[in-house]
């Protein structure tokens, strides 16, 4: 099949009611994904992991899981919520078809870590060139604030 699914669909926002998305801030993370252009990026630096009959793209794939992430998700099989809003996701790939290419990435090691490292540079950095003087890094430092929430667990396992 040659038909690319690295792309999320266009979501039109009317207030009509007759349609509701029930992830409705996502559709600003998927906005950015496309406006910078990380989409095309990851999809292009994740080919050479792409199988000849592919049906998803690995770049799509990856940032699904991200997205999932990002909407609460914890775990690989979270993708499921995404899979819920086709119009706003598009189509999203299965869990074991996610798991396969996690897997794959995995056992590359380091060159695919440095090839979606590469990828997010990229971006990143043509995000900050758009954004001018308002870009994160015009003073040579970037601040990161980060809030902790503590996190008790508790498993009457042995060695857990």
């Amino acid at each position: 099949m040659k038909h690319p699914i690295g792309s999320y669909p266009r979501v039109r926002v009317q207030d009509d009611g007759r349609q509701v998305v029930t992830q409705a801030g996502s559709v600003l993370l998927v906005e950015t994904v496309r406006k910078t252009g990380l989409g095309q990026a990851v999809s292009q630096a994740l080919a050479p992991w792409r199988k000849p009959r592919a049906v998803h793209d690995p770049g799509k794939i990856l940032l699904d899981v991200a997205l999932a992430v990002a909407l609460g998700g914890d775990c690989l099989a979270d993708v499921a919520m995404l899979r819920c809003e086709p119009a706003v996701f598009g189509p999203v790939a299965s869990d074991p078809t996610v798991s396969r290419l996690i897997d794959t990435l995995a056992a590359s090691g380091e060159k695919a870590l440095q090839a979606i490292r590469s990828a997010r540079a990229e971006v990143r950095s043509r995000a900050w060139l758009l954004a001018g003087k308002n870009a994160p890094d015009t003073d040579g430092q970037v601040t990161v604030d980060l809030d902790g929430v503590l996190v008790i667990a508790h498993s009457d396992k042995q060695d857990a």
